[in-house]
């Protein structure tokens, strides 16, 4: 079998697909509070042109998906997608990140899937108040429920809290005390510019050094063992039940050994979250290509993965960093 193998030996056996480019919420770090233009349904990749495209990239050794939106859960029959998913057998593993507002009543029926693994939910201030300001919408109670529900679930619970200067750097530590009685990972993610608008200006960079030291104001903490291709820093308070991660994603000092493309819910191939899309799979799609065509693509498109985010933002073509990412897939 023929695999996907970068210029830099790196080999991608990791899917992040955007489902969709709308959202329920309007977190003011992904976009404007009046949203953003969303694009004509019939500029969405398909369920079936979905299911195709993962289909030929497990067959050039892809193994792990991750279903992002926007919020995932907003496109209807998202759940029969997952579960169609499920049926690949080249397929290892399914992750899905979510906001957490209308996963709940989906819950027992995503347990009897076994490929999914993993369930990340956007969660940035463990304060109702806070809340509401972060992400313009009254649904604290409902997410924080969802939280609960999850991490009493068989699905492995994942807290994503985008650290943003002058809004809840002071949560950290709190954050944190989570892990002590609930088998749990807290993954604190560099606030980036992808907000619709570009970088905002920050007080204070809260990046991975200064982001660890805030912990260890309140904690001893251990580092435990990376697994290859991380996106995360891990450490882990002794005696806690769950773990600490923190991800350099605006620093990006975890380019080395990536090994992860991204499909835009238009079919935008990205080789990495700094770029801004090397190619249109959708369109080539819908032109008529063949299975094989699209094997023959992606084998040449992972050829022009950058070493690094910053090599990928200095070659943008669209100018800076100013898209949401709700529009390139959380």
């Amino acid at each position: 079998m023929q695999s996907l193998i970068d210029n830099f030996g790196r080999q991608i056996t990791y899917a992040r697909l955007a489902v969709t480019d709308r959202c329920n919420l309007r977190c003011q770090y992904c976009m404007p509070a009046e949203g953003i233009a969303i694009v004509p349904r019939n500029e969405l990749l398909t369920y079936k042109e979905m299911y195709r495209i993962i289909r030929v990239l497990t067959e050039l050794g892809v193994t792990k998906v991750r279903l992002t939106g926007g919020e995932p859960f907003v496109r209807k029959d998202f759940m029969s997608f997952l579960e169609m998913l499920s049926f690949n057998d080249l397929l290892k593993t399914i992750n899905i990140t979510t906001n957490g507002v209308l996963i709940q009543k989906h819950i027992e029926r995503i347990e009897r899937l076994t490929k999914v693994k993993n369930i990340n939910l956007s969660i940035d201030s463990l304060q109702a108040s806070k809340f509401f300001k972060i992400t313009r919408r009254a649904v604290f109670e409902d997410v924080y429920k969802t939280l609960e529900l999850l991490e009493k679930s068989s699905l492995h619970l994942k807290l994503n809290v985008v650290v943003q200067s002058g809004f809840n750097t002071d949560e950290i530590v709190d954050f944190v005390k989570l892990t002590e009685t609930k088998n749990i990972d807290v993954r604190f993610i560099e606030e980036m510019p992808f907000n619709g608008s570009g970088q905002r200006e920050w007080k204070e960079q809260w990046n991975l050094i200064r982001i660890l030291q805030e912990i260890q104001t309140a904690f001893k903490i251990d580092k435990i063992l990376d697994k290859k291709s991380s996106t995360s820093k891990n450490y882990q308070v002794k005696n806690f039940k769950g773990t600490i991660g923190i991800i350099p994603a605006f620093t990006r000092t975890i380019c080395n050994d990536c090994n992860r493309i991204r499909i835009t819910s238009t079919g935008a191939l990205k080789n990495c979250l700094f770029d801004d899309g090397i190619f249109n799979i959708r369109d080539f799609l819908r032109k008529g290509a063949s299975d094989n065509e699209l094997k023959i693509l992606f084998l040449k498109l992972v050829k022009e993965k950058p070493e690094n985010g910053f090599i990928a933002e200095a070659n943008r073509t669209q100018g800076k960093v100013s898209e949401s990412m709700s529009t390139i897939g959380g």
